[in-house]
């Protein structure tokens, strides 16, 4: 319809109070409802406007279909409906922000109804944060028109593909579904026949130890995940971290399109067995890649992939992501999810004992005493709350608080550095294992501590434990109870994280049980407990008191047994002449093969050695 028509007929429409009014109400009412849906997340909108479509409002922020347009143009309420709607906008928004209306149209109160570890599926997409701090112009630039062109790749939640990777095809993964216990969901990852062959060469190619081998491996085979997983390790070792990147990205899209049809990533009710050697590729894989995220300086999405690694198996926790999830949430200013999480889970796994939570939840209830938004009266109950945390935190563990000084280039005062109970015999007298906690805490996160503004609010709660120390205190000597009794050795789980996220500090901290044997990047510190479903076939083994000759010319020829076949029986006298000769007759024969498969190849006949010029 022209412009000129519905220019003409807004006079009209304004000298009709009443009418105005109700359809005024209608329009608020659908856009409440509109605001409701942006809130209820991903994909939902379509479906709810589809199965309401006398509800739906002609106009609306986004662009609609000239089909839509034309049947809301059909009778004149469906006009003064869109015209209405276009003029009273600004009073529209007006009422969504008015505070009375707030509990039903803001997210933050449907956010905190919401499981602990639910993971929003926009939160899974690093492009959304950066969008957030750079602009969309600056993060996409000229990808939208390319991406038109991809037309076999599917759309995933967890990576986006790529063009420059390999054509994708079934690779032999599989996703089933075990079992359905109190509403929680067991899936498990299986391999078919075709995947377990190729899971064998990648054994060999891992034993080899030549990189070229995965490399050959990774060009008839594109989606082996362990084979990509192993290869991004090389890759990040040879200082290449965009290719690293790049597999493990390639890793977990060939995970996803595997996924069972009723898996959810967001639900935080689906669970993987890490024990099954299958799934744990799954963890390794996400892990590995909300490192990669951390560092390219995402930590708002790094933190959806850990709350995602910490619902597939929240009890056993395999890769310990409750030493990491604090750091995260403090980088990403997830304050409230932080105590939250502290909140729900200390009755029951005691996060106070873990020197991360210790210290990391006090800073986040700091952070959130100095945020002006807040009411005074939240902010009062978070800084009383910040003090007490953090006192409690430094007298259960004070040999954390002059490594993370050191790290923070503080001097600290000359009573903090001569009292014994902050010095070095602090830090000598604690377990190994609580050595290991500390300084994976000290290295991971003393950036965090630097700012002025935290050490000014640190330094009086240290003299007043210091004073605390001195008056005998009962919580000083039931904490220093805690610590000979406690931290004796540390669960496997934690020596993988410490391996996975490899800190300096507390690699050098590792028991040499654990330094000693060798670590794989596709399977590092297997569990004792593995549920094997398949096994590799046992290779040929061949006898170890094989003479010089024999391994020489099976460098040659590797079908060439000198010795014959084992034998079984104890009669090994009464064959040894003949097992001699059977040898040498061997030998002989071998050497004649040899000597007729040799060929010489004459040289290359120069029939113009003065040349013929320049080609074209």
């Amino acid at each position: 319809i022209p412009a000129e028509e519905s220019e003409d007929e807004l006079p009209a429409e304004e000298e009709q109070p009443d009418t105005r009014l109700s359809e005024g109400n209608t329009a608020g009412g659908n856009k409440d409802r509109a605001v409701t849906e942006e809130t209820d997340g991903d994909g939902h909108r379509e479906g709810q406007e589809a199965e309401q479509p006398d509800r739906t409002p002609a106009s609306s922020n986004k662009p609609r279909k000239k089909k839509k347009k034309r049947k809301s143009k059909k009778n004149s309420a469906g006009e003064t409906v869109e015209d209405n709607d276009l003029e009273d906008i600004d009073s529209l928004l007006e009422r969504i922000e008015d505070p009375g209306l707030a509990p039903q149209s803001q997210g933050g109160i449907i956010a905190d109804s919401r499981p602990l570890l639910y993971v929003e599926h926009r939160n899974l997409n690093p492009e959304t944060e950066l969008k957030r701090y750079f602009g969309a112009r600056a993060v996409l630039g000229d990808q939208r028109p390319r991406q038109r062109q991809r037309q076999y790749i599917r759309s995933m939640w967890l990576t986006a593909p790529k063009n420059t990777w390999p054509r994708y095809s079934k690779t032999g993964i599989t996703m089933q579904l075990l079992d359905t216990r109190r509403g929680v969901q067991h899936f498990t990852f299986e391999h078919h026949r075709e995947y377990q062959q190729v899971q064998f060469k990648f054994l060999d190619a891992v034993e080899s130890m030549d990189p070229n081998n995965l490399v050959l491996l990774l060009q008839m085979n594109p989606y082996h995940v362990d084979s990509l997983l192993q290869l991004s390790d090389v890759c990040r070792m040879q200082e290449d971290q965009e290719m690293a990147r790049d597999l493990i990205e390639r890793a977990l899209y060939s995970l996803e399109c595997a996924f069972h049809p009723v898996f959810s990533l967001t639900s935080g009710t689906c669970r993987l067995d890490y024990r099954r050697p299958e799934n744990r590729a799954f963890f390794l894989a996400l892990f590995k890649h909300l490192v990669f995220l951390e560092k390219r300086g995402c930590p708002r999405t790094a933190l959806e992939f850990c709350k995602l690694i910490l619902s597939l198996d929240p009890e056993n926790d395999p890769l310990c992501v409750l030493l990491l999830i604090d750091f995260l949430s403090l980088r990403a200013r997830e304050y409230t999810f932080l105590t939250r999480l502290f909140q729900e889970w200390e009755s029951h796994r005691n996060l106070s004992q873990l020197p991360n939570f210790a210290f990391s939840v006090p800073l986040a209830y700091f952070f959130l005493s100095q945020q002006e938004e807040l009411p005074e009266l939240e902010r009062s109950q978070a800084r009383e709350r910040a003090a007490q945390l953090i006192q409690l935190a430094l007298i259960m563990f004070p040999s954390v608080l002059m490594p993370l000084l050191d790290h923070c280039s503080v001097q600290p005062d000359a009573r903090v550095t001569s009292h014994p109970f902050f010095g070095l015999n602090a830090q000598i007298s604690q377990s190994p294992a609580l050595n290991q906690l500390t300084s994976l805490y000290v290295g991971r996160t003393h950036a965090l501590w630097k700012d002025p503004a935290v050490m000014a609010w640190l330094e009086p709660h240290v003299h007043e434990v210091l004073r605390m120390v001195e008056a005998q205190d009962a919580l000083v000597q039931e904490a220093e109870q805690k610590r000979k009794i406690r931290y004796q050795s540390a669960p496997r789980n934690i020596y993988r994280h410490i391996i996975l996220s490899e800190m300096k500090e507390a690699t050098a901290a590792l028991p040499l049980e654990v330094t000693s044997q060798p670590v794989m990047g596709f399977d590092p510190l297997p569990p004792l407990d593995s549920i094997v479903s398949y096994t590799r076939p046992e290779r040929t083994s061949h006898p170890s008191n094989e003479s010089t000759l024999s391994l020489f010319f099976r460098s040659l020829l590797p079908n060439f047994n000198l010795q014959g076949d084992i034998r079984h029986d104890g009669d090994d006298e009464a064959g040894a002449a003949q097992d001699l000769n059977q040898g040498v007759n061997r030998l002989m024969a071998a050497m004649r093969d040899m000597l007729a498969n040799i060929q010489f190849q004459e040289p290359p006949r120069d029939d113009n050695p003065e040349g013929d010029g320049d080609w074209d």
